[in-house]
């Protein structure tokens, strides 16, 4: 010890004989004062350089500048030791903040080195006096929130001894072709290139084939490049390190030949590269990184990955790799990172794996794989994240899992994982932040209780049957995101659950349990995401938590008006209410509110109007009052909603006329207005826009008068064509996991439709005034799926346009006053299972088809002069025309023949039997709605028109 303390005061004697400070250049007053004058353009401020903070310290470097002293002595300067010039300025990660003028006149004709990243420059101009250094080797403008009037200055490829360009994470920089190709011709020396974040969609890409061959970095990340990435710039004789992430709109694919490189980091994540990976990428023996994840990469692992021994991370994240995971992974011993979440693999988890002794992240979720999972993955000493969400996974979690002391993060939510699981075991494991078991066949114990000294970021155990709040929530003060959704939990929210991530806990999902009591028990401080839905909460509704974003308390047993403090919500986009017993009026403040997307108070009593104010640029997307108390009229303000898909005022006291405004809403899909007082013609001359999204539409069950407008059935283009590219996909809520639901009714039944496919079109105006004609219009909406008319006062046929309608599953022209033929198109909808064309004034033969064949004789019930199958009466003919057209004189015709006579006395006669059977049994009134009174007069109409034909046939014959 004694001969090292010797040997280092040795080495500092030395260094003060042989390099003396005196013999050091002090710098020069021009570039002293020069410097200062740099430093009076700016303020300092630590939020300049918050982004910094991820990477390295930041500190106020320009304010410790003094006068009086030796400018090559100040922190971020550094001077050529022989002549005092400065070389160097390294401000990076200074605080600063203000602009720098496009004029400023900073001559250091010896600078070698300028980095001013990570700073707050105002959004100044990218200044052209930086090409005033000609001997700059370096330059870092990085993340300074410069902007450049649109481009990159062209002076910067005046510095051609460049080394090293970054000028990453601006704003609204553009790389203009002419710029590029100078940057091209002129940066020979060239060695590192980030532009990430710079605009250069307009570059040709077989333009990079005349880099500089000494390149060795080269990142591009977002920077909208377009087309096929040339496949030479995989072979750069230097090129270590090539970063394209997020250029969606460039393809290509890896070369199948002739890939040699000393690539190192690989990265085309977030791109549109294709097709399978080729061998030739067995030949990147030095690759340490390689990230493919987020592109359509498909067929099989390769097994020439085990060629690649070097490598650290393996990132094939969200691509379409099939087939089972390979037994590659042996001779990849150095791996610490591996994502092959979201592709399509299947079978077991290969047992390889735990042979990677270094592995400290393995993600595997949203695939097919199955099996068990095995137990010495958790013995790996390094092992922190794992993550198989999603998955096919069977069996119970091995009790090996709390033995591995350095996990910190568990995600395994979402298989057929079953077995009871003791809760207290966790507090072994002291680094664990992060539990995901949601969605299994677990049960969760509590059985025995333990003090826990872990301290968790994330808690989610749902669907685990927990009868009670688990305990090892107790002392949880960091906790971020908290569910335990779908459990059996009964009674009250607990006083120390107040406690419970007081000042930290931002997510808490409580829904689906047996909750009773009130919800004062809910940490209030940054809560932000509060699910309480399916409960049995009672009570008021409490004051909302002041950060709340979405907000969902639906299915409970509230009581009581909506606070006033609602109106405090600025953060507040969705807010789900529905299914309480609420009262009073809505406040009127949530309609003035831009930031609410989702509002949904549907099934309560709610009372008085809807607020008349909605305001100008609002961001509502879903409008659900269904189910209330309301009156009034739709307020017209409903227009400036231009984001608004579905309104739902069904099952109110609205009193209105057609709100034909809503017409120009662009995305509005879903229209219901059901049950209600609204009136009038629903046509207007003055809508130029109907409805180009709309694609439910619901009018039933109001008082609407008037014709059918043809110009709206015209305009309905998204009803028009079926979209077989999405009959699969649901419609989703403004939450990703939410599906939107609403009562329609379908195939005859008025239902709850929890998810409704995104094809999905049907109409529904039964149950109004109408007159007239159906229009032909109707029949070019090939998408319906339902079409619902009936009990109205419609007249004319059934246009024979109907037989287009190919999706149409229900139709129901029921209780109207329809003549003619049924049209034989129509047997052409071979989706059609539901039919009722009951109580019109049809004639001639029901058409024979594959669907025509299952419908129930109720289906034509109250139409006297149709024939054959199903119902009783046989035609007399079967070759009877196709259409017979009504005719007010039909009575007088001397054509009826005695057998026709004879088939309508019989007739007669058995619907008269039928009719006294019907009405004993009351089901007239339930397969129509419509009372006894009604129905018995329409068939007295019947019987009368009847009577008199046969009076008439037998005039004849006598």
């Amino acid at each position: 010890m004694e001969c090292l303390t010797w040997f280092y005061q040795l080495f500092c004697l030395h260094l003060l004989l042989c390099y003396p400070r005196s013999s050091a250049k002090l710098c020069s007053v021009e570039q002293s004062i020069a410097l200062l004058q740099f430093k009076q353009l700016f303020s300092f401020y630590k939020s300049s350089s918050i982004d910094c903070e991820r990477y390295q310290q930041s500190y106020p470097k320009m304010m410790y500048w003094k006068e009086n002293e030796d400018c090559c002595s100040w922190d971020g300067v550094t001077c050529h030791m022989a002549t005092g010039h400065v070389i160097s300025l390294d401000l990076s990660c200074s605080w600063l903040h203000g602009k720098i003028p496009s004029n400023i006149s900073l001559f250091f004709p010896h600078l070698e080195k300028l980095n001013l990243a990570f700073n707050y420059f105002s959004f100044s101009n990218i200044s052209s006096a930086f090409s005033k250094f000609p001997a700059l080797t370096h330059l870092n403008l990085s993340c300074s929130y410069f902007r450049g009037r649109g481009q990159i200055p062209p002076e910067i490829s005046h510095l051609s001894k460049l080394v090293s360009l970054d000028l990453s994470y601006n704003l609204d920089l553009t790389l203009e072709t002419p710029v590029w190709y100078w940057l091209l011709q002129n940066l020979t020396e060239l060695q590192e290139l980030v532009l990430d974040t710079v605009d250069m969609s307009y570059i040709e890409l077989d333009s990079f084939k005349n880099l500089s061959s000494s390149l060795t970095y080269l990142s591009l990340r977002y920077c909208s490049l377009q087309g096929n990435f040339p496949e030479s710039i995989f072979r750069r004789p230097n090129l270590q390190t090539l970063t394209l992430q997020g250029n969606i709109g460039m393809s290509g694919m890896f070369p199948n030949h002739n890939l040699s490189s000393p690539l190192k980091y690989l990265d085309l994540s977030n791109c549109n590269f294709f097709g399978p990976i080729p061998a030739s990428l067995g030949n990147l023996t030095q690759l340490l990184q390689l990230d493919l994840s987020l592109n359509a990469f498909n067929g099989l692992i390769p097994y020439f990955l085990s060629q690649l021994v070097q490598l650290r991370r393996i990132d094939f994240l969200s691509n379409n790799f099939i087939g089972e995971i390979p037994d590659i992974f042996l001779n990849l011993t150095r791996l610490t990172f591996l994502s092959l979440s979201y592709n399509q693999l299947v079978g077991p988890i290969p047992s390889s794996l735990s042979e990677l002794r270094c592995l400290t992240t393995i993600f595997l979720s949203y695939n097919s794989l199955n099996g068990t999972i095995p137990s010495t993955l958790f013995t790996l000493p390094s092992m922190k994240e794992i993550e198989f969400t999603a998955n096919q996974l069977t069996g119970s979690i091995p009790g090996s899992l709390f033995e591995s002391v350095n996990l910190k993060y568990l995600a395994l939510s979402s298989n057929n994982l079953s077995g009871i699981l003791e809760l207290h075991m966790f507090a072994k494991l002291k680094n664990l932040t992060s539990i995901d078991l949601s969605g299994n066949r677990l049960s969760c114990s509590t059985r025995i209780r333990a003090n826990s000294s872990i301290q968790l970021r994330r808690l989610a155990i749902s669907d685990c049957n927990l009868s009670e709040f688990p305990d090892i929530l107790r002392n949880q003060t960091k906790l971020q995101i908290l569910d335990i959704s779908g459990n059996k939990i009964h009674g009250r929210i607990p006083n120390w659950f107040l406690e419970v991530g007081r000042d930290s806990l931002s997510y808490l999902n409580l829904s689906h349990n047996f909750l009773t009591g009130g919800i004062e028990n809910i940490p209030p401080n940054n809560l932000q995401d509060l699910d309480l839905r399916s409960n049995l909460l009672q009570g008021s509704l409490m004051v909302p938590p002041p950060l709340a974003v979405f907000l969902l308390v639906s299915n409970n047993k509230l009581t009581g008006e909506i606070p006033s403090s609602f109106c405090n919500l600025s953060s507040i986009e969705y807010l789900d209410l529905s299914n309480n017993s609420l009262n009073g009026p809505i406040p009127q403040c949530l309609g003035n509110s831009t930031i609410l997307k989702f509002l949904d108070l549907r099934m309560n009593n709610l009372s008085g109007s809807i607020s008349q104010t909605f305001a100008y640029g609002s961001s509502l997307t879903t409008l659900n009052l269904n189910g209330n108390h309301l009156e009034g009229p739709l307020p017209p303000s409903l227009v400036n909603c231009l984001d608004l898909i579905v309104l739902d005022v069904g099952y109110n006291k609205i009193d209105d006329t057609f709100p034909h405004w809503l017409a120009v809403l662009p995305k509005l899909q879903v229209l219901i207005l059901r049950s209600n007082r609204f009136h009038g013609s629903i046509d207007s001359s003055s809508t130029t826009f109907s409805f180009p999204m709309l694609r439910i539409l619901d009018l039933s069950r109001n008082q609407f008068t008037g014709v059918f407008p043809t110009k709206y059935f015209q305009n309905f283009k998204a009803m028009m064509y079926e979209d077989h590219d999405h009959d699969t996909e649901y419609m989703k809520g403004y939450l990703s996991w939410e599906y939107y639901s609403m009562k329609l009714t379908v195939k005859g039944n008025f239902m709850e439709m929890e998810r409704i496919l995104t094809i999905f079109s049907t109409i529904d105006l039964s149950d109004n005034l109408f007159q007239g004609q159906i229009p032909e219009a109707v029949g070019e909406l090939g998408s319906l799926k339902g079409l619902n008319f009936s009990h109205n006062n419609l007249t004319g046929r059934i246009p024979s346009s109907f037989g287009n309608l190919t999706a149409l599953e229900s139709l129901d022209l029921s209780s109207n006053r329809l003549v003619g033929q049924i049209p034989k198109q129509l047997t052409s909808l071979t989706s059609l299972s539901v039919l009722n064309l009951s109580f019109n004034q049809f004639e001639g033969p029901v058409p024979r088809g594959p669907q025509f064949n299952t419908f129930p004789n109720n289906s034509y019930i109250g139409n006297l002069e149709l024939c054959g199958f199903p119902l009783s009466e046989e035609c007399s003919n079967d070759d009877a025309p196709e259409t017979k057209f009504y005719d007010k004189d039909d009575d007088n015709d001397d054509n009826d023949d005695t057998s026709s006579w004879f088939d309508r006395k019989f007739a007669m006669m058995g619907y008269i039997s039928g009719l006294v059977i019907g009405l004993s049994i009351g089901y007239m009134v339930f397969a129509t709605g419509r009372p006894l009174w009604f129905i018995w007069m329409i068939e007295r109409k019947q019987f009368k028109r009847m009577g008199k034909q046969n009076r008439g046939s037998r005039g004849r014959r006598n």
